[in-house]
């Protein structure tokens, strides 16, 4: 039997001796640019190194990075689906490509695992009009052992990763399957078939996408992978899923002592699965809010704490299912154990918060049945979405009366909800670093100068907690007590702006972590530079000649020369994003 702990090590000390430099995981919580809500992947952080950014620890690099996902979350309680997951990953950052990573790849896999090749399958590019069949990939397959019949050539759909946002790198990849069924592996390859579980990607970033839709060739191109370290060891142990685990199983003992059976259903897997993901994400710094991570950390909860009313679980023990489940990752991530009472206590808080819902909710459907007797499917919706009460609560009262409610109608309303959310959704985050737009360029550069401005007018409590910035403005969440008052937002614009006129040089420097501390320089860098010895990428805003800068900022880029081309800075609102933090949009004109 292989241990998480040992996987993770395993993976990354081979990596080592190819010549990639380990690196920590970022935060789930993206810090510059991001282009989705949460870390969904280990390439998100390094994506300004993907553009040609040099990155300080070179051209090879590994991790394990910790993600999230919520497009799945409706598959969560099969064998395969987590909200949360660790990828372990390893990238060339335009060094080596398509040979070294497949073989690296299968050389892990038979060798270093020992799974036997007759269980293994992969998949390749089939080609389309933007791009050919991957014959190099197919071909280097064929090379490692791999009979033509278990490989498949699938379209974009399966086989393409990318651009991250509307424009930028991306290119075919191919897949790696495992073979989970009961019986041998089936001579011909049928991806349809479910038994063929994928465990590996390489990416193969060699194209970039233009802002009319047409793709060219990268000069220099990347490679990006991902191993899921669950889906992996269910592979080397044998068992039927990723909940049977070491990861899972003593969670599911806590849960099973406070609640009836709920270890073996469903119902188990979404409890544990959803307050794994809630702790991890509320250790790097996000509380239950109705505002974006906040907003989704908050329907994990209250779907964990519903679930488990299900399944007869004592209230008073739910806090305890979430600190078994810190006790399994506290190895891999030890600043849980720190972390600890902070996060159980907004658990807590969010358990209690939610009850009263619970309460208000039922009141209301009480009161609709008294005055129309009868719950529509768009009352049910409303419950839902006004506050926050279940369907499932609402049919359980309307049975009481003998009604059952009309699901197409309530369904005909969450989709409208669910159409109008994504649109939003997709607005609201089409750009990030991915797009680096002279628009985007620009902003990021001015992100920089309202931290430094907000630090230098509010206090230096003042910390980033998260950004966005689309072509159109850019958005900044930080750490503040109260809301800003109209003279504080009008002084923190001026400064922007006064500093912009100066018209500022823009460069970097590569520092270790302690010159970089000593030299004043802000960010996020304790937890993603472990190691003294380790250069970084200080970005600098001032007069290089006699050491005069109004910024100095750990940041992997890009930005502009100077601040002279940002024009005119222009903050547009300033509002509360969740308890302690505060968020500014800003546009330049």
């Amino acid at each position: 039997m292989m241990t998480a702990q040992e996987l993770r090590e395993k993976y990354l000390k081979f990596f080592e001796s190819q010549g990639h430099k380990r690196i920590p995981s970022a935060s789930l919580i993206p810090e510059n640019d991001p282009t989705v809500l949460f870390t969904t992947a280990g390439m998100h952080p390094l994506v300004p190194y993907l553009l040609g950014e040099p990155h300080p620890q070179g051209r090879r690099l590994t991790s394990v990075q910790k993600c999230v996902r919520t497009g799945d979350i409706e598959e969560v309680g099969d064998d395969t689906h987590l909200t949360f997951f660790e990828m372990l990953g390893n990238w060339s950052l335009q060094d080596y490509f398509k040979k070294e990573a497949i073989e690296w790849s299968y050389e892990f896999l038979t060798r270093e695992l020992g799974i036997p090749v007759k269980k293994l399958a992969v998949s390749v590019f089939a080609g389309d009009s933007d791009a050919p069949f991957d014959e190099e990939a197919y071909q280097l397959w064929v090379s490692q052992g791999i009979s033509e019949k278990r490989i498949a050539k699938l379209g974009k759909k399966d086989n393409w990763w990318g651009p991250a946002g509307q424009t930028g790198p991306c290119g075919p990849d191919t897949e790696m399957f495992y073979w989970v069924g009961d019986e041998a592996a089936p001579e011909n390859f049928d991806p349809e078939d479910h038994r063929w579980v994928e465990i590996w990607n390489d990416v193969f970033m060699q194209y970039n996408k233009r802002e009319d839709g047409t793709f060219e060739k990268l000069e220099k191109p990347n490679v990006d992978t991902g191993m899921g370290l669950e889906r992996t060891l269910v592979v080397l142990n044998g068992t039927r899923s990723v909940f049977d685990t070491e990861l899972f199983v003593p969670i599911f003992q806590t849960l099973h002592l406070h609640s009836d059976a709920a270890h073996v259903s469903r119902h188990g897997r979404i409890i544990v699965d959803h307050l794994r993901a809630a702790i991890m994400i509320i250790a790097d710094g996000m509380v239950p809010s109705n505002k974006d991570q906040g907003y989704i950390l908050r329907r994990l909860l209250r779907r964990a704490i519903r679930t488990y009313k299900q399944v007869a679980g004592d209230p008073a023990f739910f806090v305890s299912i979430a600190e078994s489940a810190i006790e399994t990752l506290r190895e891999a991530y030890p600043s849980l154990g720190q972390q600890k009472t902070i996060i159980l206590e907004e658990i807590q808080k969010e358990q209690e918060r939610f009850t009263k819902t619970l309460e208000k909710g039922e009141r209301e459907v009480l009161k609709l049945w008294e005055r129309n007797k009868n719950i529509t499917g768009v009352n049910a919706f409303d419950l839902y979405q006004t506050f926050g009460f279940p369907l499932e609560l609402t049919e359980e009262i309307a049975r009481e009366y003998g009604q059952e409610i009309d699901h197409d109608s309530f369904e005909a309303e969450f989709k409208k909800h669910q159409d109008l959310s994504r649109a939003g959704s997709e607005q609201k985050f089409a750009g990030g670093l991915a797009d680096t737009s002279e628009a985007t360029v620009k902003l990021h550069t001015a992100t920089h100068m309202l931290h430094q401005a907000l630090r230098s007018v509010l206090g230096s409590h003042v910390a980033q907690k998260g950004s966005n910035i689309t072509p159109e403005r850019l958005r900044f969440d930080f750490s503040h007590p109260e809301k800003m008052t109209a003279e504080q937002v009008l002084e923190v614009e001026n400064l922007v702006n006064e500093n912009i006129r100066k018209d500022l040089p823009v460069h970097f420097l590569m520092l270790t972590l302690e010159e970089a501390k000593s030299r004043g320089a802000i960010g996020l860098f304790e937890d993603k530079y472990a190691t003294l010895g380790d250069k970084i990428k200080v970005y600098l805003i001032g007069n290089e000649a006699t050491g005069e800068y109004y910024s100095k900022e750990v940041c992997g880029g890009p930005h502009v020369q100077h601040t002279g081309l940002l024009g005119h800075f222009k903050i547009v609102k300033e509002e509360a994003v969740a308890g302690g933090v505060r968020r500014i949009k800003a546009i330049l004109e």
